[in-house]
């Protein structure tokens, strides 16, 4: 392979690695939420998902476009092979992250009463309060995190992910469970036992998001040390090398976090917004608060959890994939520019489909395996898995094709697409709600639409600024038809198994087997993948060592 195609494909080998970290981890968070679940359960759990809820919204406008911004900006510079304008950039963005992680970071400790009662869940302020300090340790830690990208390596960050997310599940089961109780203690000297006992366990669940961020953080900086220690030796070596103004680079920075930074922020604002509108409709239509605080629950803690999983791999290949794009883009390399959005495109689809499949055909065998506990929101878990899995393809595709056109410095039009998805979804949510009465399965649906309206406008804008010529067969059509077939083989197995043996965890298992091998096999079988892009699949070498002994490659 020439050095030019090792280049090309590296940032893709680097997106496995970081999209399986991130599968890892939200494999881990998927196995905590389930005694956490069963401790807290779905009203404790809802008080969780809205803590959560305000606390992405102000990390987001804090410190969430940190790293997006840093690499792109970090890769460009390195690919002039101007080092020390990289390290200017990042004593710039710590500069950033300090204050603005700091500055929200004090605005959240001490206004989360007030925050808590916007969205008409006041007793979710004990757990929001918890994650206030939260926001400036994740602050700085995006940007090195945001450095080493834009450096091309992707393992610090893919190995402080699986650290936080451990040390994230531990503390936030044991704290939930020893909170909880205390919780009930008070509740029951101030009369209200369940929603007190909630409400601290909610906060002890938080908590290990706090020390997870921290763990991940002390290990990203002993690794930074190290790494700095090398890089500024061959800063050093640098000769003729011009050198911006800490203020200029502050002014670059700025400018380019902003766009990132609204991009970013009216992209995943929606999820507050939709919660918002949702409860103050359902309390005018004479829903009590503990009927939409449990289906909100399910919604966060259930179904939003499950979908996240796929959709965390297009993540992935963004942080990837843009500093990738950025260099190329600015060497007018427009081939290259056009290999990376292709092959990114189609690593997701060919995960995404069968994992919207899959979710739909085994909706509820899944949900009754994972959250046993949540007998009664079962069937409202399972419609939501029915009617919003589709998600998953149009969530992937608008994630990655926001980080895409950001890596071709058009910061502008994600904003722009992002504002009219936005708008038309809150319609959208309202009309459902008042004139159907659809309740929480307006904001699945909502939800669905504003990922679908932004795929639908980041696509023509990528082709439109690109040259990109969109490839339909193997990227679409092929991983789709693959899917559907698998998808009924699994439904089969699944009801078939359960019939005779009657218990619905080997029945699943069984269901997942057959899921992965009938859909790796069709996929091989209708030249869905290359034997060179499987290689870069995780685990790819021993994928095509077994494909070739089975004489399917």
């Amino acid at each position: 392979m020439s050095q030019s195609k090792k280049n090309r494909s590296n940032f893709l080998v680097q997106g496995s690695i970081l999209a399986m970290a991130s599968i890892i981890s939200r494999i881990i968070g998927l196995v905590y939420r389930l005694p956490m679940t069963a401790i807290l359960k779905d009203v404790g759990i809802g008080y969780y998902g809205t803590a959560f809820e305000i606390y992405n919204v102000m990390l987001i406008i804090s410190s969430y476009s940190l790293p997006l911004a840093v690499s792109k900006l970090v890769s460009a510079k390195l690919g002039q092979g101007n080092k020390t304008g990289a390290y200017q950039i990042l004593k710039g963005a710590l500069v950033f992250a300090a204050v603005s992680g700091g500055t929200v970071s004090l605005i959240v400790f001490f206004g989360a009463d007030y925050l808590a009662g916007i969205m008409n869940t006041p007793m979710s302020a004990y757990a929001l309060r918890v994650l206030g300090p939260g926001l400036v340790v994740v602050a700085v830690l995006g940007v090195i995190r945001g450095f080493f990208q834009g450096t091309g390596t992707m393992v610090p960050s893919a190995v402080s992910q699986v650290i936080e997310q451990i040390v994230n599940a531990v503390v936030s089961v044991w704290a939930a469970y020893v909170l909880y109780n205390y919780g009930k203690r008070i509740g029951e000297v101030l009369g209200d036992k369940e929603h007190y006992s909630a409400a601290y366990g909610a906060a002890g669940g938080t908590l290990g998001t706090l020390m997870g961020s921290v763990a991940a953080l002390i290990f990203v900086c002993i690794i930074f040390v190290t790494y700095l220690k090398v890089f500024k030796k061959k800063m050093k070596k640098e000769h003729n090398v011009e050198v911006d103004s800490f203020s200029y680079t502050m002014k670059i920075l700025i400018a380019t976090i902003i766009p990132v930074l609204l991009s970013t922020t009216v992209y995943n604002i929606s999820a507050s917004i939709d919660q918002g509108i949702f409860k103050n409709i359902a309390a005018l239509q004479g829903y009590l608060p503990d009927k939409t605080d449990a289906w909100y629950g399910v919604f966060t803690g259930k179904y939003r959890l499950l979908i996240n999983v796929p959709i965390s791999i297009a993540s992935a290949m963004v942080a990837s994939a843009v500093p990738k794009l950025t260099s190329s883009y600015a060497q007018g390399d427009l081939e290259a520019v056009r290999h990376q959005i292709q092959a990114s495109t189609r690593f997701i689809m060919v995960i995404a489909f069968p994992c919207t499949v899959g979710l739909m055909a085994l909706a509820r065998p899944i949900l009754i395996l994972l959250f046993p506990t949540t007998v009664g929101n079962i069937d409202v878990a399972t419609n939501m898995m029915l009617i919003g899995s589709v998600a998953i393809i149009f969530y992937s595709i608008s994630t990655l094709s926001n980080g895409l056109l950001q890596g071709i410095d058009k910061l502008k039009i994600p904003v722009i697409n992002a504002c009219i998805a936005l708008v038309t979804h809150v319609l959208l949510l309202i009309f459902l709600m008042l004139a159907f009465r659809l309740g929480i399965y307006a904001v699945v649906i909502a939800n669905t639409f504003f990922a679908f309206i932004m795929c639908i406008l980041n696509s023509k804008a990528i082709v439109k600024y690109s040259g990109f010529e969109r490839e339909y067969k193997k990227t679409y059509i092929i991983p789709a038809l693959c899917s559907v077939i698998m998808g009924v083989l699994t439904f089969f197995t699944y009801h078939g198994v359960y019939k005779i043996i009657r218990r619905n965890s080997v029945a699943v298992i069984f269901a997942f087997v057959v899921a992965f091998i009938s859909y790796g096999v069709l996929l091989l079988l209708l030249k869905g993948l290359t034997e060179d892009e499987l290689r870069h699949f995780p685990g790819g070498r021993q994928l095509v060592k077994m494909a070739k002994m089975v004489h399917l490659m």
